[in-house]
């Protein structure tokens, strides 16, 4: 017995992976973030001030209704940005830090409707918490990783091979659900169900395998088919 209470206090004091908190995810999501934003600072953050304004203002009534819908993101730092990098596409991390690319927009040629889904699925993941249930389930699979200190359960979450192939179709169901969520909760935001849909008709469309998923990410043509199937049961009940 006395062994095992060393070996607790001995976790509780190296700061280790034990016990994911939300407060750890949203603490180590701020500085990840904060690090992208500081490298494109150098050129390419926010350089577009039409797309931002733009982004901001469909975003900004988004985010006051997720406040309202989830209380406890009432409390948080929200920060949005935008970009031209190519590169960044679009994200939200735990704690309400999102940023859109205006590369990913014009390569979809989004309207505001599907600029909207876009946001709402973003603003989803942080919302229902994905990033702190995506360390729990690593932490289910890898039992062993309650010994490893946060930064370093963090940083592998992200690049070890080997446990993203594991939570890969735990990462897909958490993409499907903010899909799902994010249609229900921007259309209570008044946006017509089948124009929030059509997002995810341009995502098939423009993708090079439609009909493969991603490592993470289900197939674009399924979950075209899901809003799609979503969005007329909404309208066909309204």
């Amino acid at each position: 017995m006395l062994r095992y209470l060393i070996a607790f206090l001995f976790l509780v004091q190296a700061g280790t992976a034990q016990a994911v908190t939300q407060a750890e995810v949203m603490a180590g999501s701020a500085k990840l973030y904060r690090g992208q934003i500081d490298e494109l600072r150098k050129g390419r953050l926010d350089d577009d001030e039409r797309f931002g304004a733009r982004v901001a203002a469909l975003a900004r009534p988004l985010i006051e209704q997720a406040k309202r819908e989830f209380p406890e993101s009432a409390a948080w730092d929200w920060e949005l940005h935008t970009t031209t990098d190519g590169d960044a596409n679009a994200f939200a991390m735990a704690g309400g830090k999102l940023l859109v690319s205006r590369a990913y927009v014009d390569e979809l040629a989004l309207s505001d409707a599907e600029l909207a889904m876009l946001l709402a699925h973003e603003i989803m993941h942080a919302v229902l918490r994905h990033n702190l249930k995506e360390f729990e389930e690593a932490l289910r699979l890898e039992p062993g990783r309650a010994t490893q200190p946060f930064a370093e359960f963090e940083h592998d979450i992200d690049n070890d091979n080997a446990l993203m192939r594991k939570l890969a179709g735990f990462n897909q169901q958490q993409e499907l659900e903010a899909d799902r969520e994010g249609l229900l909760f921007a259309a209570r935001a008044g946006w017509p169900p089948q124009a929030l849909a059509a997002y995810f008709r341009k995502l098939a469309k423009h993708s090079h395998s439609a009909n493969f998923a991603r490592f993470d990410h289900p197939s674009p043509a399924s979950r075209w088919h899901a809003a799609r199937e979503l969005a007329a049961q909404m309208e066909a009940s309204r």
